[in-house]
């Protein structure tokens, strides 16, 4: 790995985290351990607001876990860094948007880091596979997660045949949130970002928070832990002054003015 593996680009309030390992952006342990850390640095920064997770070039977003590597001795097990491998899929307290900009091919674990963010926005040459069942390794993440997202029998195609499936399908199934104009990607991942920057901070870890716990606990039991502020975020939020800028604004016919607190 080199230092420019992984690369950190600040804009106002918008984090771009680009992966950048040629030829196939795909992620070692050193490099896992790096993207972790730029997404930890994004999640601890009060002044960040939305991140955008890219693959340097048009060819490949990320090939997920790197064989070569493997090849030479290194671990499935090894040590991937504090937000598992890829930096994201484990992260904790992770309570801002995510949005993955598909550039090219995502396939097994680079799939998977796409499935981690929250939304997807992809190139019209995007392509997405799991090919693990042809190496004899297992889609851990992407097993856990796809047959949520879409179709469960197209899930198990996906994870036991190692299928491809193009954005336009992808897209057709809600798997993507939308295709960018070719030439595009970058400019309106970077809009929807600004969009999310601007909304209000508060709510938006709120969500994040209550969508994680909805995820594993049933709706009762969230909706519980919502009314009883037993949720960190929840609580910040019912408890601050964002909560009424909304309809004070609403009122005042202004925009409103977040303050995170």
């Amino acid at each position: 790995m080199t230092a420019e593996a992984v690369s950190v680009r600040r804009d106002g309030p918008v984090v771009e985290i680009t992966l950048d390992r040629p030829k196939a952006n795909a992620i070692d342990a050193a490099t896992s351990r790096q993207l972790g850390e730029a997404f930890a640095s994004f999640r601890d920064d009060p002044q960040a607001r939305a991140a955008i997770v890219r693959g340097a070039g048009d060819k490949f977003f990320c090939a997920g876990w790197d064989l070569l590597a493997a090849a030479g001795g290194e671990a499935i097990d090894s040590d991937y860094g504090v937000g598992g491998f890829g930096g994201l899929q484990q992260l904790p307290g992770l309570n801002k948007p995510v949005i993955a900009a598909v550039n090219g091919m995502a396939v097994g674990g680079g799939f998977e880091l796409a499935l981690a963010a929250d939304l997807i926005i992809a190139a019209p040459q995007a392509r997405f596979a799991l090919p693990e069942i042809r190496s004899g390794t297992l889609a851990e993440a992407a097993a856990a997660r796809l047959p949520r997202r879409i179709p469960y029998h197209l899930a198990m195609e996906m994870l036991l045949l190692g299928r491809w499936m193009t954005a336009a399908e992808a897209y057709r199934h809600g798997l993507v949130n939308e295709i960018a104009p070719e030439g595009g990607l970058m400019t309106r991942a970077r809009a929807v970002a600004r969009t999310l920057a601007e909304g209000p901070p508060l709510v938006l870890a709120a969500i994040k928070e209550v969508v994680r716990a909805a995820e594993s606990e049933s709706f009762l039991d969230v909706m519980r832990q919502i009314r009883e502020r037993q949720l960190a975020t929840v609580a910040t939020l019912y408890g601050s002054e964002d909560r009424l800028e909304g309809a004070r604004a609403f009122r005042d016919k202004r925009p409103p003015r977040w303050l995170g607190r």
